[in-house]
């Protein structure tokens, strides 16, 4: 029987790279000669033209708008089965490194479950803090001994090298031997109805292979972790309808390995988690939808709306722009390994619409700074003819972008179950401040991304946060 490793030199692109059609490179091609075209009218155009960056930037992303919205008429209030005689059995994977704190509160919110998992292994990346002692006198572990109590889930606790996150969910795969897997982050606190709601959707849908839950950022206390969580709160949950709309084209390729289930005979099926990935858990996502079109298994990829989960966020403008940093260098390493996706008819919409569009991301953030710049240009030079119109139509932006945000809120506690408070005014205010502050980090985040990436530098990075910890 081949290993993982094996099965993922057959399956990955980055090790069996496939050939790259000329319709694919065009796409990608013209997105960047696109850029280069609009950024050259700030130079021999004047008025308004000379901001045609700033005019494809909002044009783009209110395309997006409309597209989400549309989809949105779909959205249900979440309904969570009771386990049944056929229900798969769940196995939770918690990949932890130095989380002596935020992990026993992980692991009482998934034994606090309305409906817990079957087996609980604590796959430990080389800790050096107390992470050991502590397993040994909370719960009675031992290393590499598979722990048995009645009435609550198996334990397996697995004292590994340290060699990164993807490494330790993989060697843990091997002791996970449930029907689904799901894994967890060490500083994720699930809500009770969570495992519930995984299992309840991979027990009606067979050809599920990955599901999300949906996720709220927490940050610590701090004046700087208050900040961050505002803005991070309503990101998220854009993101996640966002996610939501994709899914109904079934081209969802966005999953968050902090709460993410998948079905272990596809998991293993495509070779596990690539740890040359900065981010294993997108990565394994167009590995999946690819598989299943060279294979006609017809799988699927979620968002399931009633799987909620509270996971720590980057609290401070250094470990969030390090966390952006890392998403977007991995992002484009999978889209660069992936690109000959791009424009291909044989994966239907997905090739044809969220492969090209992502083709157009790359560049967002570029766009959205260069925006910026050329508006403090004209400003700094006194051209107001210039930037009084380009300030209206970022005002006239905004408003659309208010009403859509104050309109998705009230979707998204109906598809989530909306049991949880969401304040309107803190979300009126945070969507009139973002796009002069916080998308900006964002954005610079990204282009932070974009050196990485090109310059080869790829790590992960040290991130400290303190949310869910200081919320307990």
């Amino acid at each position: 029987m081949a290993t993982l490793f094996q099965t993922l030199q057959l399956e990955s692109p980055r090790l069996n790279p496939r050939p790259v059609a000329m319709r694919s490179t065009l796409i990608s091609l013209s997105a960047l000669l696109a850029f280069l075209a609009l950024l050259a009218q700030a130079f021999f155009r004047a008025g308004i033209a000379s901001w045609s960056v700033g005019l494809a930037y909002i044009a783009y992303d209110t395309v997006l708008l409309y597209f989400t919205a549309s989809q949105l008429k779909w959205i249900v209030t979440p309904q969570v089965l009771m386990r049944g005689i056929m229900s798969p059995s769940v196995g939770v994977i918690i990949a932890a490194h130095n989380e002596e704190r935020a992990l026993p509160i992980t692991i009482e919110s998934l034994l606090g479950q309305q409906d817990r998992p079957e087996l609980i292994v604590i796959a430990d990346d080389g800790s050096t803090d107390g992470t050991a002692e502590m397993l040994a006198r909370c719960y009675g572990l031992a290393p590499g001994k598979r722990l048995f109590a009645a009435g609550r889930p198996d334990f397996l606790w697995l004292r590994l090298p340290q060699g990164g996150k993807a490494r330790a969910l993989n060697t843990a795969i091997d002791s996970t031997p449930t029907d689904i897997i799901l894994t967890v982050d060490a500083d994720t606190l699930c809500e009770v109805h969570a495992v519930a709601a995984m299992r309840s959707a991979f027990a009606a849908e067979l050809n599920l292979v990955a599901a999300t839950g949906v996720l709220t950022p927490v940050c610590s206390r701090s004046l700087a972790g208050r900040f961050f969580q505002w803005f991070q709160r309503y990101e998220y949950i854009r993101n996640f309808v966002s996610r939501f709309a994709w899914m109904q084209l079934n081209s969802l390729l966005l999953i968050s390995g902090a709460f993410a289930a998948f079905r272990r005979e596809a998991l293993i099926e495509v070779g596990g988690f690539d740890p040359n990935c900065l981010v294993e858990d997108y990565e394994l996502i167009h590995r999946l939808h690819r598989h299943s079109v060279d294979h006609a298994r017809n799988w699927t990829v979620r968002v399931v709306g009633g799987a909620r989960a509270r996971t720590d966020a980057p609290e401070t403008l250094a470990t969030f722009l390090r966390q952006r940093r890392r998403w977007f260098a991995g992002f484009l390493q999978t889209q660069r390994w992936n690109r000959d996706m791009t424009g291909n008819a044989r994966f239907g919409w997905l090739g044809q619409a969220m492969m090209p569009v992502k083709v157009l991301d790359t560049l967002q953030p570029i766009y959205g700074l260069t925006a910026f710049g050329i508006l403090i240009g004209a400003i700094g030079l006194g051209r107001l003819r210039v930037a009084l119109p380009i300030i209206l139509i970022m005002l006239s932006k905004v408003a659309i972008d208010l009403v859509f945000h104050l309109w998705i809120l009230g979707v998204y506690r109906r598809w989530t179950g909306g049991d949880h408070p969401i304040s309107y005014s803190k979300a009126l205010l945070a969507a009139l401040l973002e796009p002069f502050s916080f998308q900006l980090f964002r954005h610079a985040g990204a282009v932070w991304g974009w050196w990485t990436f090109l310059s080869g530098r790829q790590s992960w990075g040290r991130a400290s946060r303190e949310g869910i910890v200081s919320q307990k």
